[in-house]
């Protein structure tokens, strides 16, 4: 299992008469954890980072050990994306390709887009129910933002505003990272979704914010600040995973005998890579007998 302590946070307020929702949160730390566990190029540190950022403010909307998981399904090169989060701000991510990079768009940006492609962005949230809930929307964009705007606005009926940011350095590593979501509640007032629309219109790029040195504070202050803005809680954010040797101990057993079987005849220990963390995990003949005895 791994948990890095970092300073980065996630902020969660009301304002306007209890009429809008916002998240922010600051990832650099968490973003670069996993930068560096998977080794992603800046296509792929941009397109994970993004997601994660999402699935930490996602989670903040749970209570208790509610989790989010989140797929982007693209068909772009960096293939498929997972992240998932709890409402205690611990992430974790997953990037099929990690050894992508792209030339930059027409903006001269990386071109996230281009690497995540066309698809589906999948939202999977396990609330303690018999059956969690599952929401899929087609990725319109590919920018990753925009579609998670859409999501909440197709899936869940939540107007949303979202900015994602990850701005990666030339030798490849994170430099700034987090993301911004705004939402209104059911019966909001008309002129705070025109409001709203007008200052993320004229808001400038997110990285630029996060790498200037705002804070989620100053960020939410900019846009909320005088709509009676109101802070509920601030919550560390930290890349966790949640594998261990146990966890692992029962994938091998559930491969059943003969594979098992098969892995001892070798005579050398196996070896499992978890795909969120990296973290290496070996087991020994004897082991292997162990759990043979347990099929």
């Amino acid at each position: 299992m791994t948990d890095s302590q970092t300073c980065d946070y996630l902020l969660r307020v009301m304002a306007g008469d209890n009429e809008i929702r916002g998240f922010a949160v600051l990832a650099t730390e968490t973003i670069s954890e996993a930068q560096r566990r998977h080794g992603t190029l800046p296509a792929a540190t941009a397109a994970l980072g993004r997601t994660m950022a999402a699935a930490v403010m996602m989670g903040a909307m749970l209570k208790g050990e509610d989790k989010v998981f989140i797929q982007v399904l693209g068909d772009g090169p960096v293939g498929r994306i997972m992240a998932d989060a709890d409402a205690y701000g611990k992430v974790r991510g997953y990037i099929e390709n990690p050894l992508v990079h792209l030339p930059p768009n027409a903006q001269g940006k990386i071109d996230v887009a281009r690497a995540v492609g066309q698809g589906q962005l999948v939202v999977i949230k396990d609330l303690g129910l018999k059956e969690p809930y599952r929401g899929t929307v087609p990725l319109v964009s590919g920018e990753l933002g925009e579609d998670f705007a859409y999501y909440f606005l197709a899936s869940e009926q939540v107007p949303s505003a979202v900015a994602l940011g990850v701005l990666v350095e030339r030798d490849g590593s994170v430099r700034a990272a987090g993301g911004l979501i705004v939402q209104l509640m059911p019966g909001a007032r008309e002129e705070l979704a025109d409001l709203l629309t007008e200052r993320f219109t004229n808001m400038p790029p997110f990285t630029r914010m996060i790498d200037s040195g705002m804070k989620p504070e100053e960020i939410l202050h900019m846009t909320l600040g005088d709509l009676d803005l109101k802070v509920l809680e601030r919550t560390p954010v930290r890349f966790h995973c949640t594998c261990s040797r146990e966890r692992l101990e029962q994938v091998l057993i559930a491969m059943g005998r003969e594979e098992l079987e098969d892995m001892l005849a070798a005579q050398q220990d196996a070896e499992i890579t978890c795909r969120f963390c990296s973290n290496v995990y070996r087991f020994t003949p004897l082991e292997l007998k162990r759990l043979i005895l347990q099929t």
